[in-house]
């Protein structure tokens, strides 16, 4: 039997390899969602606006008011590998910016229809324009009416790759990966106003103002009973200074700093929430997540669930943001050590806080009042009620919940005497023994064996 022959290597085309590309950046619509967000987030705006239509499998889009795009920039906007946040490889290890592949833009125009509109500050009109496999269409961009800021709209997201696009969920799923993912950007950058909103709907499913607090946001997405159980949390380990340049930060030990808010042992969540930003990227850390929900696990009732939201600040020398391909994750030095002293911070914050747990009664029904609670008189340990403290009296029992427990207080017999008046009426009062059974044999149990 012959071998095959051995395929030849060939060079694909480019349309091919940048088609290949895009599916990895832009896995689903939160995933192209998650590159714009940045993009505004890098220009400065402070207040973002989401639209979506079917999950945003059909529609998304964002709106900013950020300091917009240029003439001469829009023509290189959804190139690939064309950025204004990179220069050189080194400038890796201090990179302020969220985005710096230049990948995402281009990425989103392979697999769906792109149009953009933007405005700068100091233009007298906006410029819109439309992208098609990374090109401008020709006879862009076109000048027209618009507002300060960038708009842009993503329509039919894989509508030339159909298994991707058969393999997502519903639109109602899809819509709550965005909901969640606004929520955690709305959570972190306090001082930026976030909406989300369906298409053809006025009233907004998330909504943030720019004036907010990170703990206003959690109370507004999250709710109230999630705000009032939360403990603040700021540890810092290592000289940390931001004025310091990060390529003169020892890479011996962990150095960084970490602030945020983290549920007390009151907090009976059905879900677990943990928000992790390090140096700015919303980012999967699962040591860390593995080892704050084994701490939460010795505390929290079976079925509870914590909430976590932790901003960790590390010399950009320390991390490495060119890791996963939609920066999903990050590596950094030093991670057991940066696991295990968040770990301990958190448990000494719940610690600290054991005294302010609260308790909540339930009284039963038509039981009575439920006893107050006071504490000792020296003011430790437990509370005790009233009832049992010295020198107080013994609630009283009411007279339906007493039990008989001696049979001459009570009988049935005293409910079945003869009323009043009604012996000449025949009535008599049935007698408080009845002639035994045992020995008596009916009549029709009677037969002979022959």
């Amino acid at each position: 039997m012959s071998r095959p022959a051995a395929a030849r290597i060939v060079r694909l085309e480019e349309h091919v390899v940048n088609r290949i590309a895009a599916g990895e950046v832009i896995q689903r619509p939160v995933s192209a969602l998650k590159e714009m967000v940045e993009n505004s987030l890098d220009a400065g705006a402070n207040q973002i606006v989401v639209t979506v239509k079917d999950g945003g499998n059909k529609l998304l889009q964002i709106q900013d008011n950020g300091h917009g795009i240029a003439r001469e920039d829009l023509g290189l906007l959804c190139e690939r590998h064309a950025t204004s946040k990179l220069r050189s490889f080194e400038d890796l290890e201090g990179i302020g910016t969220l985005g710096f592949r230049g990948e995402a833009l281009a990425s989103i125009s392979f697999v769906a229809h792109m149009a953009v509109t933007t405005m700068q500050h100091d233009a007298v009109h906006g410029l819109s324009a439309s992208y098609r496999d990374g090109i401008m269409d020709p006879g862009g961009p076109n000048p027209c009416a618009a507002v300060p800021g960038t708009t842009i709209t993503v329509e039919d997201l894989f509508y030339n790759v159909l298994t991707r696009k058969k393999a997502l969920k519903n639109g109602a799923e899809e819509y709550s990966r965005i909901l969640d993912l606004v929520s955690r950007y709305a959570v972190f950058k306090a001082g930026t106003g976030f909406t989300v909103k369906r298409q053809g709907e006025a009233r907004a499913d998330l909504h943030t103002l720019p004036t907010a607090s990170r703990l206003d946001n959690i109370r507004a997405i999250y709710g109230p009973s999630v705000a009032n159980n939360l403990l603040p949390l700021k540890h810092k380990t290592g000289d940390m200074d931001p004025a310091v340049a990060s390529s003169t930060f020892s890479a011996d030990s962990a150095t960084f700093t970490a602030e945020g808010y983290i549920s007390n042992a009151s907090h009976q969540g059905k879900r677990s929430n943990f928000i992790l930003f390090i140096n700015g990227r919303a980012v999967d850390c699962s040591p860390l997540k593995r080892a704050i929900d084994a701490l939460y696990a010795t505390i929290l009732p079976k079925a509870a669930k914590p909430f976590v939201f932790l901003d960790l600040k590390m010399p950009g020398s320390h991390v490495d943001v060119n890791m996963h391909p939609t920066k999903k994750e990050v590596g950094f030095l030093h991670q057991e050590d940066v696991v295990d002293s968040l770990r301990a911070a958190v448990e000494s914050q719940l610690l600290a806080s054991n005294n302010e747990r609260t308790y909540t009664q339930t009284a039963l029904p038509n039981a009575g009042p439920l006893p107050t609670l006071q504490s000792n008189e020296n003011g430790s340990g437990p509370p005790v009620p009233d009832s049992k403290r010295s020198g107080s009296q013994p609630l009283p029992i009411p007279e339906h919940k007493l039990v008989r427990v001696d049979s001459r207080a009570q009988t049935l017999d005293n409910f079945l005497r003869a009323p009043s008046g009604a012996a000449g009426a025949g009535l008599q009062a049935p007698s408080r023994k009845r002639p035994g059974m045992r020995g008596q044999t009916r009549p029709r149990d009677v037969f002979e064996v022959s």
